[in-house]
């Protein structure tokens, strides 16, 4: 898997205007390429910012992540970002069904690149977000929902913290 450290804009926006014209492609296992494509996918314009954003919360397989831990990851690999277009650009993803939104404490949100259905674990001492594996059976019956509405997803959030000794 190839991986372009401390990437500049310059690289993002050479590589998103080569292909800007290039029909859309299937993933192919290439970081930079499938993000170009994710966003052809769901017709987000391959921005300099939207690029080098989904190269670094795409390109590590499943992750959590709260803008803020994005903006320092993007500091680290040199990208120069400000915290609000991070803001931006993680609600414009999950606008566009690249993520999902998970809030913890109403007011810390963390990004899931795993957009399928399914559960965390919120570990406290942590602040960390895991996936539970095999969780269908988590939620039992579903309350009977309002006519003129469906439901759109569930989600449940076990919260844990380290036994006391």
């Amino acid at each position: 898997m190839e991986f372009r450290p401390q990437i500049t804009f310059s690289q993002v926006a050479a590589d998103a205007s080569a292909d800007r014209n290039a029909p859309a492609d299937t993933r192919n296992g290439c970081p930079w390429h499938d993000v170009l494509a994710l966003l052809r996918e769901v017709k987000l314009r391959p921005t300099r910012q939207r690029m080098a954003l989904g190269w670094l919360l795409f390109a590590k397989g499943d992750r959590h992540l709260t803008a803020e831990m994005l903006y320092e990851e993007a500091n680290r690999a040199k990208i120069a970002v400000s915290l609000a277009t991070v803001y931006n650009t993680l609600h414009q993803f999950t606008d566009a069904g690249l993520l999902r939104e998970v809030t913890v404490n109403g007011s810390k949100t963390y990004f899931d690149t795993n957009v399928s259905d399914h559960h965390h674990f919120f570990i406290e001492s942590e602040h960390n977000l895991v996936d539970i594996p095999n969780a269908n059976s988590i939620v039992g019956e579903l309350p009977q929902v309002p006519e003129g509405y469906e439901i759109s997803r569930v989600d449940v959030v076990v919260r844990l913290k380290p036994k006391k000794r």
